[in-house]
């Protein structure tokens, strides 16, 4: 889902047969809009915090002239579904709430000064931001603090991906 889109160069060249040049599957795999290269990965979740920080990063993306990577991760609940004797199989059961954060996204005005995409993703959020972070070249990643009782038990997400991330990384109170 893009909320800013930009319209695919025509120049752009397609790789038919993946198996006879693994390099090129390797590189279409991984690509990503240039058009978002070296812009603001921001972490979002719909809560409070999260909404500051991505205000934060429209002034940051805003300022330095690049695109805003929105990241979402996805809520996905494992499910184990036994069948006789058979080794449990784990399901995965689809978070819909990036759609609903997609549509609200779309519709905020305050967005409209920068060029934005919606990423997302499923898994470990540190890991799923550093590599967003990663794909595009991000010169930053902004994500909102933590707070409760869970952030204090199991450690922030902002310090987890401080301590980690490869790139800086810049916590909205």
């Amino acid at each position: 889902m893009a909320g800013y889109e930009f319209p695919e160069p025509a120049d752009r060249k397609r790789v038919a047969d993946h198996d006879a040049h693994p390099e090129a599957a390797e590189e279409s795999r991984h690509s990503c809009d240039p058009a978002f290269q070296h812009g603001v990965v921001v972490g979002f979740d719909g809560s409070t915090s999260s909404e500051r920080a991505l205000a934060y990063a429209i002034g940051m993306a805003r300022r330095s002239r690049s695109g805003l990577i929105i990241v979402h991760v996805a809520n996905r609940l494992p499910t184990t579904v036994w069948a006789g004797c058979e080794p449990p199989v784990f399901v995965d059961v689809p978070d819909h709430r990036t759609e609903v954060l997609g549509l609200e996204l779309a519709c905020a005005d305050h967005l409209a000064e920068v060029p934005w995409i919606l990423v997302e993703r499923g898994g470990d959020i540190c890991h799923e931001l550093e590599e967003v972070g990663r794909e595009y070249e991000a010169d930053a990643i902004v994500v909102g603090s933590t707070h409760g009782l869970v952030g204090r038990i199991f450690g922030s997400v902002a310090g987890r991906l401080a301590r980690r991330a490869q790139r800086p990384v810049v916590v909205i109170p």
